[in-house]
């Protein structure tokens, strides 16, 4: 990526900050990035890996998991300030994404019991995921969430995931066959620099019966990568969480 199109992804992404609450349009972003609408829609998939639009509304549920746990502001109160006319259409999108309803999140600190995973099909043929996460040397990544989602953005219900207490080998069992994008994010900031760990592999294709290698990379987090939706679950549901058959 040239340093014209970061410079222009990042503008356009500054402006979604800084105006969640107002009705952004198309338009309105490929103007701060300086760019034609059709260009800049194209430019923005190829550097996030989505839509500017599906970037803005996971930029929008991101700022309202902040508020919900930061602040004491009503959730009628934080869907107004996202840019949503309707409680309930904030509401329900929240929960498809996070995994739980606005109020239940702040009431839990954020923090999952556990996460539900994608329903398969009883005699569904399904096949494993393994690999490997590996990280730069000298960086202390810690404990990793690695999930399998149907698009870029970690939200709704994983196909399966698993936490590590460090980058290493991975495997999710009983995989359906689809399309997945496979998620590492780490849990906690490097203790040294106080960096936040990510990952990406995908999207990949999943056979029945056919294992499936994905090996992911761990980086430091971007202004590019897509808001993480999904509230995590807690650290004592840690071990592997395979599809619900």
């Amino acid at each position: 990526m040239d340093d014209v199109v970061r410079r222009a992804v990042e503008r356009a992404i500054g402006t979604m900050r800084e105006k969640l609450g107002e009705q952004l349009t198309i338009d309105d972003m490929a103007r701060s990035a300086m760019f034609s609408k059709f260009h800049f829609s194209r430019v923005f998939q190829q550097a996030t890996g989505v839509s500017p639009g599906r970037f803005l509304s996971a930029m929008r549920l991101a700022e309202a998991k902040r508020l919900l746990l930061t602040t004491s502001i009503t959730v009628a109160d934080i869907s107004h300030r996202v840019g949503y006319n309707s409680v309930g259409t904030f509401s329900a999108r929240f929960s498809r994404s996070v995994g739980v309803a606005p109020i239940a999140y702040r009431q839990l600190r954020g923090v999952l019991p556990r996460i539900p995973t994608g329903e398969v099909h009883r005699g569904a043929r399904c096949a494993p995921v393994r690999g490997q996460l590996h990280a730069a040397p000298g960086t202390a990544p810690g404990t990793v969430f690695v999930g399998l989602f149907p698009g870029r953005i970690p939200e709704g219900a994983p196909a399966g995931y698993t936490i590590l207490d460090e980058p290493g080998p991975y495997l999710l069992q009983n995989v359906p066959q689809g399309i997945w994008h496979v998620v590492a994010q780490c849990l906690f900031r490097d203790e040294r620099d106080g960096t936040t760990y990510t990952g990406h592999h995908g999207p990949i294709t999943i056979q029945p019966d056919v294992t499936r290698i994905a090996d992911v990379r761990l980086r430091p987090a971007r202004t590019f990568d897509p808001p993480v939706l999904l509230a995590f679950p807690a650290l004592n549901a840690r071990a592997a969480v395979p599809v619900a058959v």
